[in-house]
């Protein structure tokens, strides 16, 4: 399944075509997907396929195609502190995305049947917070993962907000899934070719919404045979963090944000004022009558004529300041190159492109798009400077910095 959108150089390269093909259409979505590179959980061998919207499959190991995530991760609706359970993990990528968006308050559970695959999955994670640079840029909800049926979920589980289920799932099975969920809940899964977006609206009833056919695998049913009963799922319990953990969130909360306002001011964040308070000069034109002398023949023939004056306004704060003196003697001098008449549609052409000169400002000795309030730069992080040079010990620095490597 796959191949909706067109290949990607690299993982950006990709989202960017994700977001032009309405995939991806909020910007958390967006975020998520660009802090965790698709290739990075690829076999090295198989990584120059990452970035073309296919599944990758590989022994137990698979990856749906971006598409597929896209839409998983629209329809979840994911918001900060909701609790997810992914049944069928495999490789955590998708898990690790929804981490950066329910962020530490929220809960990050999987289930997956394979125990080679959940090693794979918990490798990637490590390799994830201690190496990536987009860890420090987000609070993140680390998944936990169990090995498991998860058609075989022990019945006193409890219920989440968002579920997820990576294998095409059997009408039989349908209700059993809906009572994992959360009353308000959001449950997406492949039904009957379907990816379809379950939501629990009361005890006993649901709204179904089909998003996008798809083609899944289905669920492995485990074997019965002999009368033996399978070993039930035991999900990972829902535990409350530790002052210790709660310390570290709001100790990195706090310097990333300090980080971020020292950044802006000294590097390069360039922030743009709402337009009542930002200053900018714009030019333009008003008809004015003008005494001049028109040559005719071998005499010097008196003639009012229209002209333009080219106002130049500074705006700052709601106040206007008008020089036009200046402005009027380069009209002026203008109509006297295009000989006294017949120059007002070029004197107008020339005031306009003036005005959209203008538009751009200079920041920092270079011309910058005006793109809205905001011009988003690419921020370097700072993070990890800051904890190291807070006056504390090597060991709480490093746990502070989760034992990253840099």
């Amino acid at each position: 399944m796959g191949g909706a959108v067109s290949a990607g150089e690299d993982n950006d390269d990709l989202i960017d075509n994700l977001k032009e093909a309405q995939y991806i259409r909020t910007e958390r979505v967006e975020r998520a997907f660009r802090a965790i590179d698709r290739g990075d959980y690829y076999l090295d061998d198989y990584r120059d396929n990452a970035y073309k919207d296919l599944a990758w499959k590989h022994g137990n190991i698979h990856l749906s195609a971006p598409c597929i995530y896209s839409e998983v991760m629209e329809a979840l609706g994911l918001q900060p502190g909701l609790s997810f359970l992914n049944l069928g993990s495999g490789t955590g990528y998708l898990s690790t995305m929804v981490g950066l968006i329910v962020g530490p308050f929220g809960v990050n559970h999987g289930v997956e049947l394979h125990k080679d695959v959940v090693e794979y999955a918990r490798e990637k994670l490590d390799d994830f917070v201690k190496n990536s640079e987009s860890f420090d840029k987000f609070e993140f909800c680390e998944p936990v993962f169990v090995v498991g049926n998860c058609l075989e979920i022990s019945t006193d589980s409890h219920q989440y907000d968002r579920i997820y289920c990576g294998a095409g799932v059997q009408k039989d099975h349908e209700n059993y899934m809906k009572v994992l969920l959360k009353i308000g809940g959001v449950l997406v899964m492949p039904i009957e070719d379907q990816l379809t977006q379950i939501t629990r609206t009361g005890q006993c009833t649901w709204e179904s919404k089909n998003i996008l056919a798809v083609s899944f695998a289905p669920l492995v049913q485990q074997s019965r045979a002999d009368g033996d009963k399978p070993d039930s799922v035991q999900l990972p319990p829902l535990s409350v963090r530790s002052l210790q953990d709660l310390s570290r969130v709001y100790i990195r909360r706090t310097l990333r944000a300090l980080g971020a306002d020292g950044e802006g001011r000294e590097a390069g964040q360039t922030r743009r004022a709402p337009p009542q308070k930002r200053k900018r000069r714009r030019r333009r034109c008003r008809r004015r009558r003008l005494n001049a002398y028109v040559f005719g023949g071998n005499q010097l023939i008196p003639q009012t004529m229209e002209s333009e004056e080219d106002e130049e306004e500074e705006e700052e704060g709601g106040v206007m300041v008008v020089g036009g003196r200046q402005a009027e003697e380069e009209v002026v001098e203008q109509h006297r190159k295009l000989g006294g008449c017949g120059g007002e549609e070029e004197v107008e052409e020339e005031a306009t492109k003036l005005e959209e000169e203008e538009e751009e400002e200079e920041v920092g000795g270079e011309r910058v798009r005006d793109i809205g309030e905001v011009e988003i730069l690419k921020r370097a992080n700072v993070l990890r400077d800051q904890i190291t040079a807070l006056p504390l010990p090597e060991s709480l620095k490093a746990y502070l910095l989760y034992y990253r490597e840099k």
